[in-house]
């Protein structure tokens, strides 16, 4: 046979069937002959097989082989360099077969009671230990079918594409890369293959948009794959290995090479199964080792701290910790204002951040409670609000403000069903982003986020409507979906809790910065450096407050001394009330406010929703000779930012050095075993000493066989 020429069996409407070793085998249906070119298009080797199929269209269908001596694996043809691939790999051989499959969901269609063929399902074999293991899943050449596919979000379409270049043998490079839209190139030069992936118009979707070209490149060696790293291989064997942990690294090499044609060597398998393990296991064994022990040293070196963890199945667990000094400096001192927040731990990739924060007289934030969980979901958000609940000393009235993601809005009005809960104003900026295509100008979309945040901070109705009415003038479609997330969720205007004027707190970033990024932390080792900076930053703070001598925060009355500038330039005109009440007054500054001094109100709000007197009330203050600083909030004031940081968090001596585990004879006995921790990045100081070594060799010199120096630094005179 020669090099540019095979035969090829069509065989049509028969079903496959897998033996115990997975070796599949074609059953039923009807075959038919046709040569095939290896300088044919893929175009032209569908005309032809419409051709010898008596015309049957093909927009339905799929075209898979075998590689010579593996029948395991279905291998597809999709363009012109499979094609050119399936004619080189049998070249020498008599005949090929090409099986036309139906699709079927964007998936390969076949025989339902045969599980190797749907390609989606897993294939059980027997380990030398007895246990039963799985085969890799063989769909990543289909991982990308191409425009219009749908994946949960950015995160699952990249481990997809991931999975497809594995599959197809190219390397591909990033050139956009982030939560709203991914597009990909080929790296082989000239290749002009590229996919491009955003949130689909539903704006809750992840859906590929475009695919251009084909690829032109060359196949890889497979010897040399990049793509295909240790974290990889542990991402591909996690789940075989949860279900058989005698997983050998010899099977996932050949399993690799069976399923991919990817040559690892024992050491990559090896390393590979190590990683894996370590994701599956190590967290179990802290939470079922270390947090015990860790809460237990919380309590007691900072008592009346809400410390527990609870283990749940398949090797996960729930963290909680709230500091007595953390939970006294809210109640006393910070408005009744919670931020909830979700907060990804590089390189802890695996653990997730659940974070509640207040903020200080200062409008700085301050941590209340913090948990690690291995995902955010609602089933670890009400478990989060539970313990929160019950680690406070009085539940009032509460604020809270966050995304209202994970079933966040039902679960704090369940647990907290006094409380008031609103949109973050960041989150809510960026929603509103979302809804603006590639129609939009960028000054459009600048000027139409403009028109939401002064809708946002509209503390009357009239002036809300008002920004509405300028956003329905350029379109109607914006308008309703503003209307529609519920402005009580996210104006003033309408907002019933109390925000005092904060909308945002930066949780995020100051948590980011205070844990390490180049290396992995242990659950303990991560809580227990955020509490060094939590007692670092509640120090600085409680010095730098008793320099203070005015009765306001420093940033308070900065804003008194602007609402004072503004009041110059207003009218006032005493006026009685229906109940004879001389306290209320009217203040004329274009328009016609009137203030109460006995409600703390002006009927502009500001004074409602800041706590902080506006220009109208600080006129009559000058007219009636009143103080403002007795008509702020308690929460601005110097006294209750020192009682926020009056109290310390106290250090936990020992957690570097060691953590005991627990022993079941002797209930809570417990007995010191070192915390392993990982070396710092970059060369060690000095060499370890060996304590093997008890004698050092005494240096001599080779000139004048004397001890304590040599031949460079001897000073014996020669002799003459």
């Amino acid at each position: 046979m020669g090099s540019k020429q095979i035969v090829a069996v069509l065989q049509v409407g028969g079903e496959f069937k897998t033996d115990d070793d997975g070796q599949m085998s074609y059953s039923g249906g009807e075959a038919h002959a046709m040569h095939v070119k290896s300088d044919w298009t893929f175009k032209t080797f569908k005309h032809e097989i419409s051709s010898t199929l008596n015309n049957l269209k093909l927009d339905s269908y799929v075209f898979k082989y075998f590689l010579p001596r593996n029948n395991k694996t279905l291998i597809s043809i999709s363009n012109d360099k499979d094609l050119k691939r399936m004619v080189e790999f049998h070249a020498e051989s008599e005949t090929t077969y090409i099986y036309v499959m139906k699709k079927a969901d964007n998936r390969v269609k076949t025989s339902a009671v045969v599980p190797a063929a749907s390609a989606d399902h897993a294939v059980a074999a027997t380990t030398p230990d007895g246990s039963k293991r799985q085969k890799i899943c063989a769909s990543w050449e289909n991982a990308i079918t191409g425009a219009g596919q749908v994946f949960e979000g950015p995160k699952e379409f990249r481990d997809a594409l991931h999975k497809y270049a594995i599959a197809h043998r190219f390397h591909y490079r990033f050139v956009k890369n982030d939560s709203s839209r991914v597009t990909v190139e080929c790296t082989a030069e000239g290749c002009p293959w590229r996919i491009h992936a955003s949130k689909s118009p539903a704006k809750k979707d992840f859906m590929i948009k475009k695919v251009f070209g084909s690829h032109t490149c060359e196949s890889e060696s497979v010897k040399s794959h990049r793509l295909a790293s240790q974290k990889w291989v542990a991402s591909v064997i996690k789940e075989k290995l949860r279900d058989s942990p005698n997983y050998r690294p010899r099977d996932i090499a050949n399993d690799l090479q069976r399923e991919y044609g990817l040559s690892l060597n024992y050491s990559q398998a090896w390393r590979g199964k190590s990683i894996a393990q370590k994701e599956l296991y190590s967290s179990h064994e802290e939470a079922c080792n270390q947090l015990p022990w860790f809460c237990q040293r919380i309590v007691e070196t900072n008592p009346g701290s809400a410390a527990t963890v609870e283990a749940l199945e398949d090797s996960k667990f729930r963290f909680f910790v709230a500091f007595h000094a953390s939970i006294q400096g809210f109640v006393h001192g910070c408005r009744p204002l919670l931020f909830l927040d979700v907060i990804s731990v590089k390189p802890n990739k695996h653990w997730k951040l659940l974070a509640a924060t207040s903020v200080d007289g200062e409008g700085d934030m301050f941590p209340v409670a913090l948990s690690v969980v291995d995902d955010e979901s609602q089933e670890n958000w009400h478990w989060f609000l539970e313990q929160l609940k019950a680690s406070l000393p009085v539940s009032g009235e509460l604020t809270f403000i966050s995304n209202g993601k994970c079933g966040l809005l039902d679960e704090v009005s369940l647990i907290f069903p006094d409380s008031y809960h609103g949109y973050h104003v960041n989150y809510f900026i960026e929603e509103f982003k979302a809804q603006l295509d590639d129609s939009w100008s960028e000054e459009l979309k600048d000027t139409m986020v403009e028109h939401v945040k002064k809708a946002m901070y509209s503390c009357k109705v009239d002036e809300f409507n008002q920004c509405i009415e300028l956003i329905k003038v350029e379109s109607d479609k914006l308008a309703e979906w503003l209307l529609e997330t519920k402005p009580e969720k996210w104006s003033d205007a309408f907002f019933k809790g109390s925000r005092l004027g904060q909308y945002t707190c930066n949780v995020p970033e100051t948590i980011l910065q205070w844990v390490p990024s180049r290396y992995e932390l242990s659950v303990v080792q991560l809580v227990d450096t955020i509490r060094c900076n939590l007692m670092e930053m509640m120090y600085t703070r409680r010095e730098y407050s008793n320099s203070w001598t005015e009765p306001l925060t420093p940033s308070t009355n900065q804003k008194i001394q602007e609402e004072m500038g503004k009041a110059l330039t207003h009218s006032v005109v005493c006026s009685t009330g229906n109940d004879g009440n001389n306290n209320v007054f009217e203040v004329c500054d274009g328009a016609v406010n009137v203030v109460n001094i006995d409600t703390w109100d002006c009927t502009c709000r500001k004074w409602h929703v800041s706590g902080i007197p506006c220009s109208h009330a600080i006129a009559v203050f000058e007219r009636t000779d009143h103080n403002p600083l007795d008509f702020c909030a308690k929460y601005f004031t110097t006294e209750c930012y020192r009682l926020t940081y009056a109290m310390s968090i106290n250090p936990i001596p020992d957690i570097v050095m060691a953590a005991p585990s627990t022993d079941p004879s002797q209930g809570a006995a417990l007995h010191q075993s070192p915390i392993l921790t990982r070396r710092q990045v970059g060369r060690p100081k000095e060499k370890p000493a060996d304590p093997r070594i008890a004698i050092k060799r005494a240096v001599r010199c080779s000139r004048c066989k004397g001890y304590g120096h040599n031949k460079a630094t001897c000073k014996v005179p020669i002799a003459a």
